[in-house]
């Protein structure tokens, strides 16, 4: 796993990629989107659930995976809260290019990795089980509840620097970052 230290903080480099929880039980893959819909449960998919997209851009896992008790995150790790975020955003002078891979982005909004974070424009798996914005925007779910129905993420844009915090529905689908514990 490649991670990177920015500021006091040490970030994994890459988005998770795994499909089993800590405590080595299976995080089920679900394709189907009657049930993706459906679940309340931990689960994770690829996007537009081709496999070739996971190689390069990991997998997307709902917030359930997120929050389970067995542990998403590896050992010594875990899902950043808001707060963490806003320190790593604050670390990078509020810059998303900083944190966005080269070539990810256009314009004003094109990644320069200063940070070595290396974000990828990865889309989202919607509540409504559309797959959306691969190439467009990163979205990294975070461990603060902002509502008991909704969760904050950190949201990265392919056409400008900005770095932005949205609530998001449990079920939808995004890429995860974990920082070292």
């Amino acid at each position: 796993m490649k991670t990177i230290i920015i500021g006091n903080q040490i970030w994994m480099a890459e988005n998770l990629n795994v499909e089993h929880y800590q405590n080595g039980n299976s995080i089920p893959e679900v394709k189907d989107p009657a049930e993706w819909e459906s679940l309340k449960s931990g689960a994770w998919c690829f996007y537009n659930n081709d496999p070739e997209n996971g190689k390069k851009y990991g997998k997307l896992y709902n917030w359930y995976a997120v929050n389970e008790p067995r542990g998403l995150a590896p050992k010594g790790w875990h899902i950043p809260a808001k707060e963490e975020f806003d320190i790593l955003k604050a670390n990078v002078n509020n810059d998303g290019n900083a944190l966005k891979e080269l070539g990810q982005g256009i314009d004003i909004g094109a990644g320069t990795n200063n940070s070595g974070f290396s974000a990828l424009l990865a889309g989202l798996r919607s509540f409504d089980n559309s797959f959306y914005f691969l190439n467009y925007y990163a979205y990294f779910w975070s461990s603060s509840e902002s509502t008991p129905a909704n969760v904050e993420r950190l949201t990265l844009g392919y056409n400008d620097n900005s770095i932005i915090f949205h609530s998001s529905t449990k079920e939808c689908g995004f890429s995860v970052r974990c920082i070292k514990d």
